[in-house]
């Protein structure tokens, strides 16, 4: 049986070097706080690495639980509460704890949850900060991704999968699980179009985008990143996909945004929003 990297190994984790704050990387268990032994067996909990649930059936060839493909995210799980796997974890991990860390205002959001892995992670780190002023806005439809709505959408069929159709209180339960349910974790529920320009939220550190197509992209950037505090951070999960990436290019060049893309994976990208005033989000 292939073993788990420990705690504080960098091995398998080529996101956190590309990430700041990483501060875990190559170090024992013994040298890190609770919080950060906290934080990374959330990181293993998740993805469900630390019992290895077989994928649903009909994505991939094998009906197995392969380590190397839950580790990366390419699997879709049966059990697990996020199909990111272990890299994008961990990076989200790190931007989250360097949104405190650089006292970057704002709250926090994912748009297209799944079963909710990431907001519980953003939840999970907040609570080992014992930050307890910052909302986590968990927005999804919870029934699915919708129809192809323009033409650079045109023959997705990710509306058809019966997979991705999440309830709000399956979400919720999941939350739960972990303690992590609070006052503080509001559900945004509904089309993108409709739910985030009505959120009634100011400001946030961080925005995690992960709808697939490029309508949900870009509704997303048009609605959150105007409010996304200078310093914080944008996450594309679906970076190597063609439709999202030409959203995030088309929002990029519209509106003049030249700060650097940095891979954490095969798909996921992020980059920070440079603080015109300081040093953050320069280097």
């Amino acid at each position: 049986m292939t073993s788990l990297p420990s705690p504080g190994s960098s091995a398998g984790y080529p996101g956190a070097s590309m990430a700041p704050g990483g501060e875990t990387a190559g170090r024992k268990p013994s040298e890190m706080s609770a919080r950060e032994l906290y934080i990374d067996l959330l990181i293993r909990a998740l993805p469900n690495i630390l019992y290895g649930d077989a994928p649903l059936p009909g994505r991939i060839r094998r009906h197995r639980f392969d380590l190397a493909k839950r580790w990366t995210g390419v699997d879709w799980p049966s059990q697990a509460h996020t199909m990111v796997g272990v890299e994008r974890l961990r990076n989200l991990a790190t931007l989250v704890q360097s949104c405190l860390d650089d006292k970057i205002p704002g709250d926090f959001i994912e748009t297209g949850v799944w079963r909710g892995g990431c907001c519980i992670l953003m939840q999970g780190v907040l609570a080992a900060n014992g930050v307890a002023d910052r909302r986590i806005y968990v927005a999804d439809s919870f029934r699915g991704l919708p129809p192809p709505q323009v033409d650079q959408d045109a023959g997705s069929r990710y509306h058809q999968l019966h997979q991705l159709r999440i309830s709000r209180d399956q979400v919720a339960a999941n939350f739960e699980k972990y303690g992590l349910l609070d006052d503080n974790v509001v559900f945004a529920e509904g089309w993108f179009r409709d739910t985030l320009p009505a959120l009634q939220a100011d400001r946030f550190a961080l925005i995690r985008l992960d709808g697939d197509m490029y309508d949900s992209t870009m509704v997303a950037l048009e609605n959150l990143y105007p409010k996304l505090a200078p310093g914080g951070y944008v996450i594309i999960d679906d970076y190597g996909l063609d439709t999202c990436r030409h959203a995030v290019t088309d929002y990029r060049e519209a509106h003049q945004i030249t700060d650097p893309i940095r891979k954490v994976d095969w798909t996921g990208a992020w980059w920070r929003k440079v603080d015109p005033t300081s040093a953050i989000g320069r280097a």
